[in-house]
């Protein structure tokens, strides 16, 4: 206890000296003891974030980086020159499709898909068609056969054609990849910009006036749309000098028998532009 006389003296000393009051003055409560830890036990460490606080700010966490899209390749001299030599019958179409499929055949952009392909499936049909057919990928069907869309999908494709009073060999038919992905998952961004300028030259030599894009990802990749296609459907847009319609891809009819007469819809809004456009008979209607 402390002495209380001199405390007393203390106050006298204050009164004679003029200090009558003391000013009031709220001293922070003392910190709580820790707990001494019984015999054998650990006491817990303080984290890490409340040490740093305690010893100054604390500095914000630094956000993630953003992964970088990726990126388009430079084009290939071989395909540049293709595209730049004249090209206005069918003949020097078909020789310019031979050139830029030779260029695809050796093609190693995307390792993995080079080295699990048996062959390159790059596109088939009439070179100097007025109508383009643009699919998602190839199957393994595809993938033995080095031709689009000839599994049970395509079968599916082909009876629409028919239906439409149209031909196979009257459409030029390409995908937006030319290798088979493993397991028939959808391209990844970076294979699919690997491979646009194969589509693109295939666009370039074969200059449609009508595309039909055949599921979300030919609809996506070709327009650069985030839109599925089920929103992007009936209804015509603009790619180049070529009208697009977009609409469900066979293999999801057959997965969705009730998408058909969606489909079908499309296709009859399809041959009525075409007639609109050229002023002829676009096909007998027949169900697919």
């Amino acid at each position: 206890m402390p002495d209380n006389r001199i405390s007393r003296q203390f106050l006298q000393w204050l009164k004679s000296s003029g200090i009558t009051h003391l000013p009031t003055v709220n001293l922070p409560e003392p910190a709580k003891s820790l707990k001494k830890p019984k015999a054998g036990g650990r006491v817990t460490p303080r984290p890490a974030a409340a040490a740093a606080t305690s010893a100054g700010k604390q500095q914000p966490a630094r956000p993630a980086a953003t992964p970088a899209p990726p990126a388009r390749p430079a084009p290939l001299a071989e395909t540049v020159a293709i595209l730049e030599k004249p090209m206005t019958t069918a003949a020097e179409k078909q020789s310019a499709l031979q050139l830029l499929g030779d260029v695809v055949a050796g093609c190693q952009r995307c390792t993995p898909l080079a080295e699990s392909r048996q062959q390159s499936v790059f596109g088939v049909g009439d070179p100097n068609a007025s109508i383009m057919f643009v699919g998602e990928a190839p199957g393994a069907d595809e993938d033995r056969l080095g031709e689009p869309f000839v599994g049970a999908a395509g079968q599916l494709l082909d009876k629409i054609i028919g239906a439409c009073g149209w031909k196979r060999e009257q459409i030029y038919i390409c995908n937006v990849l030319r290798c088979r992905p493993p397991g028939n998952r959808n391209p990844l961004p970076q294979e699919a910009l690997n491979c646009r300028e194969f589509l693109d030259g295939q666009i370039r030599i074969v200059n449609p006036d009508y595309i039909v894009c055949w599921g979300t990802v030919a609809a996506q990749n070709l327009l650069q749309e985030t839109r599925s296609v089920g929103r992007l459907r009936g209804q015509f847009l603009q790619h180049g000098n070529a009208k697009v319609l977009c609409t469900y891809h066979p293999s999801y009819l057959l997965r969705n028998p009730s998408a058909k007469k969606q489909v079908w819809e499309d296709m009859q809004l399809f041959m009525a532009q075409i007639e609109k456009d050229q002023g002829g008979q676009a096909g007998e209607a027949g169900e697919a």
